[in-house]
């Protein structure tokens, strides 16, 4: 049973692809402390409570379900059943290959899962500690898109969640290491599902009058907003949609073209305690027999054989290309490799010896630290609603569509550019011209564009759920605002024709991530619009 012998009830939840940590502020010790729930945590000693991010449908109709370590204390990971699920996360807002299984007659998605579990994380948390879950952290890979932060923020909204706020990964763990005064520090989260790289400089303690709190929902800080603050600037970041399920997955197919094994739930969760095992050993060995089919598995694998398997799947040239983006950044904002004092190694991958033997590539062994690598996301999450402001800028592009007549096909047109700090000095101006006769009205649609020109595949390879990234032939976009009622911003009268400029749009980003709009009538010399919000940006 959790203490609830004082009052506070500020939480942080870290939504993993392969595990969930939840942690609590105790006002008495004014610590973050990690959260055991009864039958969803992991019992063991040896590691902190996770949760593993499982779900078992037991009635889709009455969304009735079993989470976490119930799961797999049942052996319902290892049955091939069509209503267990893992890794969901990595389907939450992509472009979904292949499909969900209908149960119970109702169609499923990665979005309704997830919705279930987080659903069973705060009921059973709100029960444990017979509390009401006023204020939440809520932290997310750097590379996710908006429509997966949206999606997280309308779980916790529809719980009646009073304050809610969501942060980087990596900028959490920061914290969550307890990085010392002026300290600057790279931080490399590399989990089941993603991998995060970002650098991270935190200062003193000074009167809080700039830069952003990353919140949304209603102000955090209440009465004690004119407190002291720490400041933690993120000076550079990058991210990839690659982790350890990923080489659960790598290794699987490696035993299914040597020893002709089914590609399956099963020998996943077998790959995996491989990959598990040869963090401490050169040698191991998995072993599996069920006495009622008869069913016999055994596998052996070497680190030596682990390394070959990451090199042909080009797992180290990947990694290569995210440093070399977040040294690139942090060169351009005055910052060398050798003005970093610390390496943080945050998840559970980055335990596998060809990781840790990679990030000695770039630097000396003695800067490295890796004794939180579990838990110190969810804890640092809490120390910025308590003690932290946070400087940050957006990790992708934004642009507006258009029509592009030499393709004869929509385009896009950037605005905002990756790397913008906000909120914005001056904004950025665009004049545009009717595009059809007798136009009455303006449409605009706002896209965000990834950082890199890629993109991500969910699907089905059996019964495993298979997340890869592809080449694209054009930039990955996500429009934010392309639906019914969203995209007129502004009517003209009277009306307009081609073959001159009508309007003058000023987009500006305020504190707290709100593209904001003015727009100005060139022919009658109005203002349409006076700092409209469009979106939230990322």
């Amino acid at each position: 049973m959790v203490n609830n012998s004082n009052s506070t009830s500020s939480y942080a939840i870290d939504f993993g692809t392969s595990n969930t940590a939840i942690a609590r502020w105790n006002s008495a010790t004014e610590k973050a402390e990690l959260v055991k729930l009864p039958s969803l945590s992991q019992q063991l000693t040896s590691i902190p409570p996770l949760i593993p991010s499982l779900v078992y449908v037991e009635d889709a109709q009455k969304s009735k379900i079993m989470a976490g370590q119930t799961v797999r204390d049942r052996g319902l990971d290892l049955a091939g059943d069509s209503r267990f699920f893992s890794s969901f996360k990595r389907g939450i807002g992509t472009e979904i290959q292949g499909f969900l299984p209908q149960l119970d007659g109702k169609n499923l998605s990665f979005e309704q899962i997830g919705e279930w579990f987080l659903r069973e994380l705060i009921t059973n948390l709100q029960g444990e500690t017979q509390e009401e879950l006023k204020s939440l952290v809520l932290t997310v890979p750097i590379d996710s898109f908006e429509s997966y932060r949206n999606w997280l923020m309308g779980v916790c909204e529809s719980l009646a969640v009073e304050q809610i706020r969501i942060l980087d990964e990596p900028t959490a763990a920061a914290l969550g290491y307890g990085a010392a005064d002026r300290e600057l520090v790279l931080v490399v989260d590399f989990g089941g599902g993603t991998i995060d790289l970002s650098l991270v400089q935190l200062s003193s303690a000074s009167p809080q009058t700039s830069g952003y709190i990353l919140k949304w929902g209603n102000n955090l800080l209440g009465k004690n907003s004119a407190q002291q603050k720490n400041t933690a600037r993120v000076i550079a970041k990058a991210g990839a949609n690659l982790g350890g399920a990923d080489i659960d997955n790598w290794l699987v197919d490696y035993f299914a073209q040597t020893q002709e094994l089914p590609k399956s739930s099963l020998t996943s969760r077998l790959a995996e305690r491989l990959k598990i095992k040869l963090s401490a050993t050169e040698e191991a060995k998995e072993v599996y027999f069920n006495d009622e089919t008869l069913e016999t598995y055994e596998l052996n694998l070497s680190r030596e054989r682990l390394d070959l398997i990451l090199e042909q799947q080009g797992f180290f040239a990947r990694l290569d290309d995210l440093m070399t983006q977040v040294l690139q950044q942090a060169k351009r904002n005055g910052v060398e490799n050798t003005d970093i004092d610390s390496i943080l190694l945050v998840g559970g991958s980055v335990k596998i010896p060809a990781v840790q033997n990679w990030i000695k590539k770039y630097f000396d062994e003695a800067l490295v630290k890796n004794q939180r690598h579990f838990e110190a996301i969810v804890t640092g999450a809490l120390e910025v609603s308590q003690t932290t402001e946070i400087k940050d800028f957006l990790y992708h592009s934004y642009g507006i569509r258009y029509w592009n007549r030499r393709t004869q096909s929509h385009d896009w047109h950037s605005i905002i550019k990756t790397g913008q700090p906000y909120p914005t000095d001056k904004p950025v101006e665009l004049v545009l011209g009717a595009s059809t006769l007798n136009q009455t009205s303006l449409e605009l649609i706002i896209g965000e564009l990834a950082s890199q020109a890629a993109n991500t595949e969910v699907y089905f390879d059996g019964d495993r759920l298979v997340t890869r990234t592809v080449n694209a032939a054009k930039q990955a976009v996500q429009a934010l605002n392309d639906r019914d009622g969203a995209r007129t911003i502004a009517s003209l009268e009277p009306p307009g024709n081609p073959g001159s400029d009508r309007l003058k749009l000023f987009f500006q980003i305020d504190a707290q991530r709100y593209l904001r709009i003015t727009v100005e009538d060139l022919l009658t010399q109005e203002t349409l619009l006076n700092n409209y919000i469009v979106v939230q940006l990322n």
